[in-house]
């Protein structure tokens, strides 16, 4: 039986430039690493080796390969959020179809160029709390993305709407992993059907909202 699991730690957040360089390097070459090699096979030793920084510095910034991966998935779900927000912004979409649009196509995108991605997104195999300790990697993530989404859906504070997202989110996540199983640049049917179910659900639970 699954068992869900803790990540490790962020031992600390670094402050001075160079601290802050070697801290991005490490993220990078874990992310380039994991393409290459998988999950199960990263190191730290390896890591710090890529990123041409001591093994210790590593240790100074993360309690473990776990914690390395947990900064690894937060800035990959700072930079999807940012992304999102960006694109709204600029677009200013119409409607839950643009908002869905606009998601679906930058988390695709990001699943294509993003180093490490497709292994870890915002989360790994067998870490359920990578991003908060008291929540799975989902509900974090639709949490994140309900509050960025809210304001333009008339979801503020409604529990419906945070559920809505919740539910929306597990069907995207799995039919992506399928579009991308199926083809390494993700199925492009599939990607359109994934937007299809998100639209007609989130239609049906918030299209009548005020």
């Amino acid at each position: 039986m699954n068992q869900d699991r803790t990540t490790g730690t962020l031992r600390k957040r670094p402050v001075q430039k160079r601290s802050a360089e070697r801290f991005e390097r490490l993220l990078d070459a874990c992310a380039e690493l994991l393409d290459e090699v998988g999950y199960a096979a990263l190191t730290t030793k390896e890591v710090a080796r890529r990123a041409d920084v001591p093994i210790g510095t590593l240790y100074q910034f993360f309690s473990d390969r776990e914690g390395l991966i947990g900064a690894l998935a937060a800035r990959n779900l700072e930079s999807f959020l940012a992304r999102v927000s960006g694109r709204l912004e600029r677009e200013e979409p119409e409607g839950i179809a643009g908002i869905v649009e606009v998601t679906v196509d930058e988390f695709v995108t990001m699943r294509r160029t993003i180093a490490g991605f497709g292994v870890v997104d915002f989360g790994a195999v067998g870490q359920d709390h990578v991003l908060e300790a008291t929540q799975d990697n989902n509900t974090a993530v639709a949490g994140r993305l309900g509050s960025l989404t809210s304001s333009l859906t008339g979801g503020q504070d409604d529990p419906e709407f945070a559920i809505a997202v919740r539910v929306a989110l597990e069907c995207a996540d799995s039919v992506l992993k399928l579009a991308f199983a199926t083809d390494p640049q993700g199925d492009a049917r599939l990607i359109a059907e994934c937007k299809r179910v998100l639209n007609s659900y989130l239609d049906d639970r918030l299209g009548e909202r005020p």
